[in-house]
């Protein structure tokens, strides 16, 4: 990859786009004083704890016998507890009993793992039914269930192929598709960066991977904009970098920040969306935060949610 032009220097669209929150900061479901009838989230929010309690009660059979992977699985679990707190929110404490141990001689890391994707999946599949508030949540706990799968061994996922704009759905947002748009364009540019600053080797592969992956996210982001009619979001002439790069060590910072800036941009994209379009931008969060991981980020319970949740004094 060739470094783009340096001469046009604009704020990086990353940074300013992931200080607006559209929908808060914590995850939870703010109380809707004109909502009437049932809280349709409530049996959204029972199957979400039901799933995690599942895992919650398999880290607890594996954890009966230590060993080396002790202080992972323990890490792993503190954040799964984490997860059923922030998931229970609103929910009767009677309706949401503690997960207890279920010790099992065929508990495994390989099926722990499988646990998490098949849980990460059922999040995923409650996207059309939540809420938006609910749905941002339930899209960046599937991110972190994917990443422990990834982290107990699992193959990691392959970036989701990005959509075609097919179908459209009245109402969707134009401005935040421009807003994922532009981070793109943003993301794309800083990726040259990186590339350029990278030997070649196996980060400089993985930097091209990204950067394909970018540009194809991006170009769908267009495709989208141009069916809804709109004229999409063009590339600034060139974006001011975080902080300086200049060798292998400030690339592969500044690839993580670009992935997990991303990961913000997208949570916030999953609950602007139309339930048909959330799918797609919880892969692209999903993505994010697998490449994050891989650059060297920091972990998070929950990726794209910048502020975390009260820690939960329960275990």
């Amino acid at each position: 990859m060739q470094p783009p032009s340096r001469r046009t220097f604009l704020a990086l669209g990353l940074i300013t786009l992931t200080a607006a929150c559209t929908t808060g900061t914590d995850g939870a479901t703010p109380p809707d004083p004109k909502a009437s009838g049932p809280d349709t989230d409530h049996p959204v929010r029972l199957r979400a704890v039901a799933a995690t309690d599942t895992l919650l009660a398999a880290y607890d059979a594996l954890l009966t016998t230590p060993g080396d992977r002790t202080p992972l699985l323990q890490t792993l679990r503190a954040e799964t507890v984490q997860h059923r707190a922030a998931l229970a929110q609103g929910l009767p404490t009677s309706s949401t009993p503690p997960a207890t141990p279920t010790p099992s001689s065929t508990t495994t890391p390989a099926t722990l793992a499988a646990l998490e994707h098949r849980t990460a999946q059922s999040h995923l599949a409650d996207l059309s039914a939540a809420r938006p508030p609910l749905a941002r949540l339930l899209a960046s706990v599937s991110a972190a269930n994917t990443l422990h799968a990834t982290a107990l061994g699992a193959p990691v996922e392959q970036p989701t192929p990005s959509p075609t704009p097919g179908t459209t759905t009245p109402g969707t947002p134009l401005p935040a598709l421009q807003k994922a748009l532009s981070a793109e364009h943003a993301a794309v540019y800083g990726y040259g960066v990186v590339g350029a600053h990278l030997p070649d080797d196996q980060q400089r592969t993985d930097a091209r991977t990204a950067y394909a992956a970018h540009q194809s996210q991006r170009d769908a982001w267009q495709r989208l904009v141009t069916t809804l009619g709109a004229t999409p979001t063009p590339a600034a002439g060139g974006y001011r970098l975080p902080f300086p790069v200049t060798d292998p060590t400030t690339a592969t910072n500044l690839a993580a920040h670009l992935e997990t800036s991303l990961t913000t941009v997208y949570a916030d994209l999953v609950a602007d969306l139309p339930a048909p379009h959330r799918p797609t931008a919880a892969s692209a969060l999903r993505d994010c935060t697998l490449r994050a991981h891989r650059w060297g980020a920091p972990d998070t319970p929950f990726p794209g949610i910048p502020t975390p949740l009260p820690t939960p004094t329960q275990s």
